[in-house]
């Protein structure tokens, strides 16, 4: 294993189509949520008398580095208020959630270790020298408490467990304690373990179950590589193990699983939700960092691109609880739905459709993967994944400036006052490899970086291809970018109140009801790329940054029964009822509706 060590936003800044994406979110929900949003706005972490649990460690874990990373000085200082009254209120014997102490028993402790992994974020991003201190006294008291049993790990603090070692390992490499590491022992011990269930992921779940809820089987990933260190055992890729099983039985097209709210099998029209999709960037991020494996990299910029994108409002404003691959209208549907166990709103863009978890979490995904580009250990850099970014750290400067995924090609400047070794991951689709020109075998370069300045340009080509997928459907992919039919749409927009809770533009609900055709099937596998440029909003349905156009043909796909919005698992026919027709089609992320599991017609 080759483990990584993260930037922090005083490091890593992002540039181009990036920064742009992160200021169309700062401009959006996440940069006011805790001004529209009674559950942050009025939180028990605050003094209010609003939710006192996950929600504002959720908003948080996101909106500090987006903030940091933007240098927004107005986040900064919300980041600041909501910092220090959580620090403020920290109780003398170490407790800092928003919990009676005669109710603590009864008081889900997953709030502890998603808390104190935010406060571990905060602290690289800001440096304040209060937080460690911080963190190491709620850990304490968490260990005094776990350890004489009054507490237990019991519902999500059980089944997530492992979110602990992030800020566990921060407090070990810090102080070198022996308690850390009985803590991480009995967290562990009182955790859920996974491996003892995989047979229940090998069909769809019907119920609602925390051993099959997507959200934990995303986050769950991570689990060993970040504890095998800190609990002193060896590291087996359980995680591959896992995975593959999660993917033959649940798997999609963009690489993540199917989750409405648990696993829900292959069905290309069931919905996976947009808490798993950053959760599952999380896990791969962390993944790859402590093992150096470029596939959880390569996976990680599949969902990144693709999933992130697709389950959020183009202005960052809305988004859905879950997406569908094949996904033809956004439209209320019967009770329980096509769904598992989700209701009829799930697949709509609102503020809060369905749960408000992800209202608070989505916050996370594209900050925390702007931070992703550039990683280190002793003397050598790596650039992990290809991000428009900057890097400023230790005397060198390392400029990239790049149109990826969108185009293939990367320009490095590099300015150091010392030689170091650097390290650029090249995907494994890549072909045709040149490095300032020049030929090169298709893997990593590991580059001797010497004192001075460096010029780098690297290009590669990426082919369409398709993707087989279950039941004789394919998805057509190139490099990391998946490519969907989009279907154009309206949009009906409902502005209500519901509990108290305001609805109203640009944060209101937002029906998508189709009116193009979306049943296609490929015809051939000729294919016209085109790099289109990127615009004012790099994940545009009506602007994309590049098409792919493919000759397609109508066919009886039809509906599924009884729904009047919801495509048929498979076509009922795969007889084209149609000539051939050149269909443009943009990548998966820009199309809010669309079509990308579709079979290849058969002459």
């Amino acid at each position: 294993m080759n483990k990584w060590n993260f930037y922090t936003s005083k490091e890593i800044k992002p540039q181009g189509w990036l920064k742009r994406q992160l200021e169309i979110q700062a401009e959006g929900l996440s940069g006011n949520l805790h001004k529209i949003w009674p559950d942050i706005r009025d939180s028990k972490w605050i003094g209010g008398d609003r939710e006192g649990w996950e929600r504002v460690p959720y908003w948080l874990d996101g909106f500090i580095p987006l903030a940091y990373l933007l240098e927004n000085e107005e986040m900064i200082a919300t980041v600041k208020k909501y910092i220090d009254a959580i620090v403020s209120a920290q109780e003398d014997d170490g407790w800092i959630c928003p919990c009676e102490k005669d109710k603590r028993a009864k008081y889900d402790t997953w709030a502890v270790q998603l808390l104190c992994k935010v406060l571990k974020v905060y602290y690289d991003c800001s440096g304040d020298e209060r937080i460690p201190q911080v963190i190491y006294r709620v850990l304490k008291n968490y260990y005094e408490l776990l350890k004489s049993g009054e507490i237990k790990l019991f519902t999500w603090g059980k089944y997530r467990w492992f979110e602990s070692f992030i800020s566990l390992n921060f407090l070990y490499e810090k102080y070198h304690e022996d308690w850390i590491r009985d803590l991480a022992k009995i967290i562990k011990e009182q955790g859920f373990d996974y491996n003892k269930t995989t047979e229940n992921w090998k069909k769809p779940s019907h119920a609602w179950k925390l051993n099959t809820h997507i959200v934990n089987m995303t986050m769950m990933l991570k689990s060993e590589a970040v504890s095998h260190d800190l609990l002193g055992e060896e590291y087996t890729d359980n995680a591959e193990k896992l995975r593959e099983i999660l993917d033959k039985y649940n798997g999609t097209a963009f690489e993540g699983f199917t989750g409405d709210e648990v696993l829900s099998g292959l069905d290309p029209t069931k919905g996976t939700e947009c808490c798993a999709v950053v959760e599952q960037m999380y896990s791969y991020e962390e993944i790859f960092a402590h093992t150096g494996d470029n596939k959880w990299a390569e996976r990680l910029e599949v969902i990144a691109f693709n999933a992130l994108p697709a389950t959020l409002s183009e202005d960052m404003w809305t988004h859905q609880y879950v997406q569908q691959v094949n996904q033809i209208a956004c439209q209320k549907t019967m009770i329980m739905a096509p769904w598992s166990t989700n209701g009829p709103y799930a697949h709509t863009f609102g503020l809060e459709p369905n749960f408000g978890c992800c209202t608070a979490n989505f916050n996370q995904g594209w900050p925390k993967f702007a931070l992703a580009p550039f990683m280190h250990n002793e003397n050598t850099i790596i650039n992990s994944v290809m991000l428009p970014s900057v890097l400023k750290d230790n005397g060198v400067t390392i400029k990239l400036e790049t149109n990826y995924p969108f185009e293939n090609k990367m320009h490095y400047s590099i300015d150091s006052d010392k030689d170091f070794s650097f390290v650029i991951r090249i995907p494994s689709f890549a072909k045709n490899l040149t490095v300032n020109g020049e030929i090169r075998e298709n893997k990593d370069l590991e580059i001797a970086i010497k004192q001075g300045k460096t010029e780098i340009t690297i290009e590669f080509e990426a082919t369409p291809y398709f993707k087989k997928r279950p039941n004789d459907l394919c998805a057509l992919q190139m490099g990391s970018l998946l490519f969907s039919v989009p279907i154009a749409y309206e949009k009906e927009m409902r502005e209500y109140t519901k509990e108290g809770v305001e609805r109203k533009f640009p944060y209101c609900d937002y029906q998508f009801i189709p009116k193009t055709p979306w049943n296609y099937g490929y015809a051939a596998n000729d294919f016209e790329v085109k790099f289109n440029g990127i615009g004012d909003i790099p994940f545009s349905q009506e602007n994309p940054p590049v098409t792919i156009k493919a000759n397609m043909q109508q066919i009886n796909w039809g509906l599924k029964f009884p729904y009047r919005s919801v495509a048929r698992k498979t076509p009922k026919s795969r007889s084209p009822i149609s000539n051939v027709q050149k269909i443009e089609l943009c990548p998966y992320g820009c199309a809010r509706l669309r079509m990308t599991e579709m079979p290849i017609i058969k002459k």
